[in-house]
């Protein structure tokens, strides 16, 4: 796991020397934090790295961790039953991002690997998904080509594997457009799937930065604001009743403040709201339905 740990810490570097460069004025409050064997069943470290009322993202966070376990929690053994009881590692890198420009999607990636200490079992996880408030064909496009472009001949079934993923069963709706997600990754060839893990972490800011830069200066006004805050609740709830990741951390008693860095700052909810017919919002519906954008 080590050249797992090595990689992923590289990689939030980048990411937030990046987003930092695309706010302009804020920065990101980077905080180390560390578990030792002694206080938790849970031990580790990690960087929680939070940025907050920048000019172009309201919140925005990416953060690392490598933690050790003693026993897997019910999230990863529902999936795994053989490996319950097993001491294990796992190490990720998780961001999202929620721009404040209602025009500008809010994105998501993670990139995640594990091991149990004995060796008996590892995989590998990881994609990234976009969720619009408002529809842009060409910025769709452009985020599945880049993710289609760093995964080759996998990308439609790690689309197809998004596509699943990422809704809201409660509701039957789409989180966002997709992109690639890939979970339990063990082929037999640790070098492969480590670099597919690699391909997505270092093509996310390739497809989501340009798109930033195209929508960050679209002119917005208060009805704009209030359709974003009621999409984000659809978010939250994603993230509280359907994110694996979010149920592991919380099960194995992880850190809550980092936990929770995937929420969105301001949110609403309004009872039985439809959007009116013909308008912009109500367009949005139609939008999330899966479809061959690259």
């Amino acid at each position: 796991m080590n050249d797992v740990v090595d990689y992923l810490r590289d990689l939030q570097q980048r990411l937030l020397t990046r987003f930092e460069a695309l706010d302009g004025r804020a920065t990101f409050l980077r905080d180390a934090w560390s578990r030792p064997a002694e206080a938790s069943k849970l031990t580790g470290e990690g960087i929680t790295a939070v940025l907050e009322g920048g000019a172009v993202f309201e919140r925005a966070g990416a953060s690392f961790s490598d933690v050790r376990g003693t026993t897997l929690p019910p999230s990863a053994t529902a999936r795994q039953p053989h490996l319950a009881g097993r001491p294990f590692r796992a190490a990720g890198v998780s961001v999202v991002i929620h721009p404040l420009n209602p025009h500008v999607p809010t994105s998501h990636m993670n990139v995640r690997a594990f091991s149990t200490d004995d060796g008996a079992g590892w995989w590998f996880g990881g994609g990234y998904d976009l969720t619009p408030y408002y529809p842009y064909e060409d910025d769709c496009v452009h985020w599945h080509r880049t993710a289609k472009a760093a995964t080759g001949e996998r990308y439609g079934a790690l689309k197809a594997a998004c596509d699943e993923y990422f809704v809201n069963k409660h509701r039957d709706e789409p989180r966002g457009i997709g992109g690639v997600f890939v979970d339990d990754l063990n082929d037999g060839d640790r070098a492969g799937c480590f670099a597919l893990i690699r391909a997505i972490g270092d093509s996310y800011l390739d497809a989501y930065a340009p798109i930033v830069e195209r929508r960050r200066a679209t002119p917005y006004g208060e009805r704009e604001r209030q359709w974003q805050l009621y999409r984000r609740g659809r978010y939250v709830e994603f993230n509280l009743v359907w994110d694996r990741g979010t149920l592991f951390g919380l099960q194995s008693k992880g850190r809550i403040e980092s936990i929770l860095t995937s929420m969105p700052p301001l949110v609403s909810w309004k009872y039985d709201y439809q959007p009116e017919a013909g308008s912009p919002e109500s367009k949005l519906a139609d939008f999330l339905k899966p479809r061959d954008w690259a």
